[in-house]
């Protein structure tokens, strides 16, 4: 491919439409990690400073782009999808390089990002209230839906395109302005895709980047006075001290975390489809997706050819740098994702899995720069094992077998999470009793475990959301709130 990269630039901070510099003049270095000692780019290290400088710009300017016609923001949002289109191939690549899913998958999910931006500057044209009847025949009684005001954007480095864009189109359309904090080890795919809505010209201040940790930036994002929502998609740990920030001062927040997503392969499974997507849905993206299948849960009259045409299929897979032409599966984003996933290895050796296949990095001298691991299968786990109840966001799946579709169900639903759930079956009371009894917000039947249309609500159960929904036309849900209107001439 010719490439359109150009690495180990500095990336500023974007408030009340300028490109700034922090204000402790440090940066941090974004590293591949398919090949450690390169620099994608450097980001500033941003401070609270840098923080409320954001936040007051957005604060300054929501009051006048919520009173634009949603017809107008929508333009805006059109602008921006034409801009991210044009550079898809460069922010492709960048995200390749960045995080390290393969360059097919990081074009698919800016394509998806493109389409997310369209699909929401259609929304300024919707409907935002709905006429009541009222006791008084003198009266009209109304609703309408008014922005928060300020939303603060916590994305992380999975999907560094399209989150950030499902975050703030839907925020952005439907009045509010944004500050985005996104992940550190993708801040410069999230620097140019902002590039990309600056260029789209919306008014100084609606739209903000500031790069930092977590700690500094996302926490105190979570706690500043003036951002009257948060929207955060991470891990549990970091989730539940974002919403407990939000609560304590009264803000709206909606976060979404973790999944321990499982797939139930039926006595009449096509086991070839079935193996394609436990595949597909485990081990695609290095297993770095919160809907990613974790635990394959199997009736024991097809156990055994199951599980002998999963690791038939899983010796085809190519491992390897996410832009060479061939390459199946890259690497870990990070080395820190690499140790977690290699502790989870070793704790299911260490709990009586069996290991079948994988469980270490790749033997290859040109992948040794890199953070990678075999995608990796255990065999004879039981449900009460580490590697079936924790998330590992890897590539690892852990085969049950189970007697019957009751256990298959129970055991599924034996889980702190409930993200995504899938199952392989033609027997419809199988279907309708996984549809009725499957605690998980999104459940797919003969699909994989990952994924979900841009139209649709997306969010889990327990403890995987805080039960708000993303995506589709829910996300007016959070992004705005209900005024009802009570009118006496």
């Amino acid at each position: 491919m010719t490439s359109v990269f150009v690495g180990g630039q500095t990336y500023l901070n974007y408030m009340n439409g300028e490109w700034r510099p922090g204000a402790t003049g440090q940066t941090v270095p974004s590293m591949n990690p398919a090949r450690k000692s390169e620099v994608v780019g450097y980001v500033q290290s941003s401070s609270l400073e840098d923080l409320n400088q954001a936040v007051a710009s957005a604060k300054a300017a929501q009051l006048g782009w919520r009173k634009l016609p949603g017809s107008v923001r929508g333009d805006y949002l059109f602008k921006a999808a034409n801009a991210l289109e044009r550079r898809i191939d460069e922010i492709a690549e960048t995200m390749t390089r960045e995080m390290g899913k393969t360059l097919p998958e990081a074009k698919g999910e800016t394509t998806r990002g493109i389409a997310i931006l369209r699909y929401y500057a259609g929304e300024g044209m919707r409907k935002i209230g709905d006429v009541i009847p009222s006791t008084d025949s003198e009266a009209l009684m109304f609703t309408t839906r008014v922005p928060l005001g300020v939303v603060g954007v916590i994305s992380p480095w999975n999907f560094p395109v399209a989150i950030p864009i499902w975050k703030m189109a839907p925020a952005l359309i439907y009045g509010n302005a944004v500050v985005l904090k996104p992940a550190q080890e993708t801040a410069v795919t999230a620097a140019k895709v902002v590039e990309c809505l600056a260029e789209a010209g919306f008014p100084a201040g609606v739209l903000n980047l500031v790069t930092g940790s977590g700690s500094v930036i996302g926490q105190g994002l979570a706690e500043h006075p003036d951002v009257n929502g948060i929207t955060f998609t991470g891990s549990n740990q970091v989730g539940k001290r974002v919403g407990q920030a939000a609560l304590a001062r009264g803000a709206k927040y909606q976060l979404e975390m973790g999944g321990k997503n499982p797939i139930i392969i039926a006595a009449d499974a096509d086991l070839d489809l079935a193996v394609d997507a436990t595949i597909s849905g485990g081990i695609r993206s290095t297993g770095q997706k919160c809907t990613a299948t974790s635990r394959v849960i199997v009736h024991r009259d097809v156990y055994e050819p199951f599980k002998e045409k999963l690791l038939n299929k899983l010796k085809g897979i190519t491992v390897g740098h996410g832009l060479d032409a061939g390459t199946w599966l890259g690497p870990c984003a990070n080395e820190n994702q690499l140790q977690t996933v290699q502790s989870y290895i070793q704790k299911g050796i260490e709990e009586g899995a069996e290991l079948l296949f994988g469980g270490a990095a790749p033997d290859h001298p040109d992948l040794a720069e890199g953070f990678y691991i075999q995608p990796t299968v255990f065999d004879k786990v039981t449900p009460e094992m580490a590697i079936a109840r924790e998330e590992i966001f890897g590539p690892v799946l852990a085969l049950i077998q189970v007697e019957s579709m009751e256990e298959a169900i129970e055991v599924a639903n034996d889980s702190d999470y409930g993200l995504s759930a899938s199952i392989y079956t033609q027997n419809i009371s199988h279907i309708l009793a996984f549809i009725q009894d499957m605690d998980a917000g999104l459940v797919r039947i003969n699909a994989e475990t990952a994924g979900v249309e841009l139209q649709a609500p997306f969010g889990g159960m327990k403890q995987s959301s805080s039960h708000s929904r993303e995506q589709g036309q829910a996300a007016i849900e959070f992004f705005t709130s209900i005024k009802t209107v009570f009118l006496k001439a």
